[in-house]
């Protein structure tokens, strides 16, 4: 996977500076609302269409299930977010030396639409989430872009960029909305693992740069020392059974909040210990497969084991969705039972118990 591996890090650092660069610089007039009424910026579709046409570069063969679709920048309704697509993928891709000449409008929109592959067991293609945590990124906090590559089924390669996340672990994050007036120096991770291969980390704007391995905090099942990593918005998890499940396993409360995946970055090297991401309500939500691909590879291979809340590994073969499971725990190999224990405990004791079976 050494050619995979070097385009997946290329894009994603060619992503990572187009984000970073709205990061910056967002207004509220860059975002649309979905349907499902999460939002969407230009960065989404900006770093969407630079890795999509990286990788079709490249990998011409292979198939990509992205997060977004050019809809919203189709006709003259979307030419005021277009035209700043344009110009930010543009910008990008020449300054990495992909492209020589600018792409024309259409060319980027098609590049935004070859996500649209419905994934399966019996396919290799690649899965992106180009701002995962929008809302993380909207209110200037952390987010993640998020590349991963699976082959029948199996995740191959995850490769995540974490712009906002500080090099140094001891360094405390920044607060949201600090960030957007900070010089950042100091913040920026690119996260690597190949299955079978372990965990590594690279500062993102330093491609000279060795991958340095990572491993997850050893607690030696103690977990008085352990800390959570849990999502800021309530409806992505359910927090309070996140507190219960705490109490059963004796866990203190200083736990850690943020959003996307730089969750499961943040475990693998040992800044915070758990990862849990429960149904909220009657658990009818069905976890997208670039919402959890390259994370759930990351903190395997840097000791750690993800399953869902039952305790069945996450199945990628089966489309766009991970259909057959609920929820996702995350954690030290070690620790893993006695999780997932804690988890079918609060969960009978909130009459939800339904939910350890798909």
């Amino acid at each position: 996977m050494a050619d995979e591996r070097a385009v997946a890090m290329a894009a994603v650092r060619t992503a990572c500076a187009i984000t970073t660069k709205v990061f910056k610089t967002l207004t509220s007039d860059e975002s649309v609302t979905k349907k499902d009424k999460s939002p969407v910026t230009i960065g989404d579709f900006s770093a969407q269409a630079a890795v999509n046409y990286i990788l079709k570069k490249h990998f011409p063969q292979d198939s990509i299930v992205a997060e977004e679709t050019s809809t919203d920048l189709q006709g003259d309704a979307g030419k005021s977010i277009r035209d700043k697509v344009s110009h930010l993928v543009n910008e990008a891709l020449q300054a990495s030396g992909d492209i020589q000449q600018p792409l024309s409008d259409d060319d980027i929109l098609s590049s935004i639409d070859q996500g649209a592959f419905e994934g399966g067991s019996d396919a290799r293609f690649w899965t992106l989430d180009p701002i995962d945590g929008t809302k993380g990124f909207l209110r200037g906090g952390q987010y993640a872009v998020c590349l991963a590559l699976i082959v029948n089924g199996h995740i191959e390669l995850g490769v995540m960029g974490c712009p906002n996340l500080p090099r140094d672990v001891s360094q405390p994050k920044p607060k949201d909305g600090d960030i957007r007036h900070s010089s950042m120096e100091g913040l920026g991770v690119l996260f690597v693992a190949a299955r079978g291969h372990g965990a590594f980390v690279a500062p993102i704007n330093d491609t000279e740069a060795p991958l340095e391995p990572i491993h997850m905090r050893d607690l030696k099942g103690d977990f008085t020392r352990a800390t959570f990593c849990e999502s800021v918005e309530a409806g992505h998890s359910s927090l309070g059974t996140n507190a219960r499940i705490a109490q059963i396993l004796g866990m203190g409360d200083q736990h850690v909040r943020m959003d996307s995946q730089a969750k499961y970055a943040s475990i693998s090297r040992g800044d915070g210990d758990v990862y849990l991401r429960l149904p909220v309500g009657d658990g009818s939500y069905q976890e997208k497969i670039w919402d959890h691909a390259s994370g759930s590879l990351l903190v395997a291979e840097a000791g750690g084991t993800v399953s869902d809340l039952a305790g069945r590994p996450l199945n990628f073969g089966l489309g766009r969705v991970l259909s057959a499971n609920k929820g996702v725990v995350a954690c030290q190999s070690n620790m893993h039972a006695k999780v997932i224990e804690a988890v079918a405990s609060a969960l009978k004791e909130e009459g939800r118990s339904g939910l350890l079976s798909v």
